[in-house]
């Protein structure tokens, strides 16, 4: 195991301390009443996926700071007491596919069971679901891992003979290395593209696993992230500026809620009659289809109440609540500008650092190491805050794209309304972006986090891999982040700032 930095380590111990404490306090916040004395095994993943998912965020940065823990080293040897940090990465992300792939699923095939059934059943039906799915992804990570688990290097032959100590050390175009121009002397700096030879080696399982887990995942970062980025910040700006601008009157009040008390029972009988549906066993497209039109209708419902109380306070402080009302939304526009910046920051990144080659300029990274350079850990930090944001936007994205496609499952994370299926739909949603957020920091900020056990898995190993590195030869998903980014953004200018209309229509099939 080797020694370690016992500084980092204390770090990292309390970090990860914190980091599950903060989740506890979310579960406890977020779970739904009908779930607060049950559940235990569900709600014990939901802690645990989270908390892997903010290890996994938080350990690229003390990855970089694990690097330059002997830069002001007092004695021989420091560097050696560093953590294992590739170590680290593999079993992180090897915990997170068992996560997403297996345990998740099992939990809300528990969670979800016939409640009529007795609980030995329930985890027969759910174990029988999920050794399914494990017997099928190992025959398919088998047979990739012997057809194309090899990385493929690049590399180049060069030879040269020595020579006479030179006296000079001028280099110009017509002698570009020691030795004058001659063609012996210079044989490896004028070496022919022929010189080029391909290094094949078989990587690790481990490594081979994180590296389908992260093509996965980046298919959904591509397209949430995407969306994210820019609904984020734009979505809390436009929530501004559909703010409710004054106090409405009760009679406003009491045609409004009349109006709302329609639309719930219409929901409701659409409700009952999907209900009856389900119980007759007519489960097919038709009636999938109206649930999600019944959960979009539902969700615009409660918002809509709550936009209400909001016009119209009520109570003993019903002026404080209205003044606490416009401080939010003035919050929002702060955070949305803000979040706004950062955002144009990222664009600009990728577009001039990964799109761009060879890159116009390092930007954030030469940021990051001028932060370094005021203070010690100030980059470090901003390293992190960054890519907290791009986790962010991407379960923005998800939300956002889930509220509005049918063929996504809707699960909101509502404070204190969350039932455990969707925190555990989100947790595994979370865990699978995450790699693939990691990865993408590794890209980006390549300059600032080279030499890092990070860098050389995500940075050499998944771009050389046999059958995958033309994804990220091409930026194949560079790409696609920042065409949906400008397709969001055109959303937004032109629709984003409307008020959504309620459909109030259920195509039901009875």
């Amino acid at each position: 195991m080797g020694d370690f930095n016992l500084a980092l380590v204390i770090v990292a111990i309390v970090v990860c301390v914190l980091v599950f404490l903060f989740n506890v306090y979310l579960l406890v916040n977020y779970q739904h009443p009908d779930d607060a004395n049950q559940a235990y095994f569900p709600k014990f993943v939901v802690v645990f996926g989270l908390s892997i998912a903010a290890i996994s965020i938080l350990m690229l940065p003390a990855d970089v700071a694990n690097r330059q823990a002997c830069r002001q080293a007092i004695y021989n040897g420091a560097c050696n007491l560093t953590l294992p940090m590739k170590e680290l990465w593999l079993a992180v992300y090897i915990i997170d596919a068992v996560l997403v792939f297996f345990v998740i699923p099992f939990a809300m095939f528990y969670y979800e069971g016939d409640q009529d059934k007795s609980v030995g059943k329930r985890i027969k039906s759910a174990l029988l679901w999920v050794v399914t799915t494990a017997i099928v992804c190992a025959l398919l990570l088998g047979i990739l891992y012997g057809l194309a688990g090899k990385v493929d290097f690049t590399v180049r032959h060069l030879s040269s003979v020595t020579t006479n100590f030179p006296s000079n050390w001028d280099f110009s175009s017509g002698q570009p290395c020691i030795g004058g121009s001659g063609a012996r002397a210079c044989s490896a700096y004028t070496a022919s593209a022929s010189s080029e030879k391909t290094w094949t080696m078989r990587t690790t399982f481990p490594e081979y696993v994180v590296a389908l887990a992260t093509i996965v995942g980046s298919v959904l970062f591509s397209i949430f992230g995407g969306v994210g980025i820019a609904c984020l910040p734009l979505g809390l700006i436009a929530s501004f500026i559909r703010r409710p601008k004054a106090v409405i009157t009760r009679s406003q009040y009491i045609k409004e809620a009349t109006e709302l008390g329609k639309r719930a029972k219409e929901v409701k009988k659409a409700a009952d009659a999907l209900h009856q549906e389900e119980r007759s066993g007519s489960k097919c497209r038709k009636w999938r289809k109206n649930v999600k039109a019944v959960e979009k209708e539902l969700l615009q419902l409660e918002e809509d109440v709550k936009l209400l109380e909001e016009m119209y306070p009520q109570g003993e402080k019903a002026e404080t609540s209205w003044a606490l009302t416009v401080l939010g939304y003035l919050a929002k526009l702060v955070l949305g500008i803000l979040g706004l910046i950062v955002s144009v920051a990222w664009i600009i990144h990728i577009v001039i650092y990964l799109l761009i080659d060879p890159p116009l300029s390092p930007f954030l990274n030469e940021i990051f190491i001028k932060l370094d350079d005021i203070w010690g850990l100030l980059g470090t930090v901003a390293f992190a805050f960054f890519c907290f944001y791009l986790l962010l936007a991407v379960i923005a994205g998800a939300m956002m794209l889930g509220l509005r496609l049918v063929f996504i499952t809707i699960h909101p994370m509502k404070w204190g309304a969350t039932l455990m299926n969707s925190f555990l739909f989100n947790v595994g949603l979370i865990l699978l972006c995450s790699i693939s957020v990691i990865q993408f920091c590794a890209t980006a900020f390549g300059y600032y986090a080279q030499a890092t056990a990070a860098q050389e898995i995500f940075g050499h190993t998944l771009q050389s891999l046999r059958g995958i590195k033309y994804l990220y030869k091409y930026n194949v998903f560079q790409i696609a982040f920042i065409v949906l980014a400008a397709l969001t953004f055109v959303y937004y200018v032109a629709f984003g700032w409307r008020r959504k209309k309620p459909s109030g229509r259920f195509q039901l099939s009875s």
